[in-house]
């Protein structure tokens, strides 16, 4: 009887392993998409080949981990390993949502991010919307990158139903939705969601503030500089130093 024991743990730890192992993989690989997408610099067009074809590598291999474990993840299991898998969806579902995002100015639905996620695999509710906080991160990146490089925010195809939409624009209406989230109806207080939900909201509303000091300063800047103006290449700590003479 105890050898059985023995035996239904070692295999409960083992499948437990794997599950982390591979979360951690699948995060990893994700960190590397979003690294390589923060390289696109125009919304709603497609991604350029040379990163599509980075990023599709590490899709496939995203793939094969999820498809891995797959086996591990039925029925009970699911919720059992759930904490073990929950890192490694959230990161997943951020770097998905990012890319749909750039290729369409839209948010990713929770369907639609299940149906990438392969072998039966299942993305909870929670995994979903603790991604797309995340994303609001790389949304604030990838706005004050563009404004440094371009000096404008970007900006959706004005033909488009949208309008035209900037960045800013949906990052408030990412937080006037998030800060009206309710979790009240949670049964436990361990639910992630429940229990991130401050910290998440708290990291959202600074990323958001951010792009709008960075606009705040252009639109300043801007109006401060005369017509015409362009920068003086010649200024900075070297200017007016004279060579200095070698030994």
């Amino acid at each position: 009887m105890f050898e059985a024991f023995r035996d239904e743990l070692d295999e409960h730890h083992d499948r437990r392993e794997r599950i982390i192992k591979a979360s951690r993989d699948i995060t990893a690989l994700s960190k590397k998409i979003i690294f390589s997408l923060q390289r696109v610099r125009q919304l709603q067009s497609p991604i350029p080949s040379p990163i599509r074809k980075e990023i599709n590598t590490r899709y496939d291999t995203i793939k094969e981990l999820f498809t891995s474990i797959a086996p591990d993840l039925q029925g009970l299991n699911a919720w059992r390993y759930q904490l073990q898998i929950s890192s490694g969806c959230q990161e997943y579902v951020e770097a998905i949502s990012f890319q749909h995002y750039l290729e369409t100015q839209n948010l990713i639905t929770h369907h639609e991010a299940q149906d990438m996620i392969p072998g039966g695999v299942e993305l909870t509710a929670n995994d979903y919307v603790l991604g797309l906080f995340d994303l609001t991160g790389e949304l604030m990146r990838f706005g004050i990158t563009s404004m440094a490089t371009s000096g404008t925010l970007p900006r959706g195809s004005r033909n488009d139903s949208n309008g035209g939409r900037d960045i800013l624009v949906d990052l408030r209406s990412f937080r006037m939705s998030f800060e009206s989230l309710d979790t009240s109806s949670s049964s436990t207080d361990w639910s992630p969601l429940k229990r991130d939900l401050v910290k998440k909201i708290e990291v959202m509303r600074q990323s958001v503030e951010k792009v709008e000091n960075a606009v705040y300063g252009m639109i300043i800047r801007g109006r401060e500089r005369p017509k015409g103006w362009e920068p003086d290449l010649n200024e900075g700590p070297e200017r007016g130093r004279e060579p200095v003479e070698s030994y």
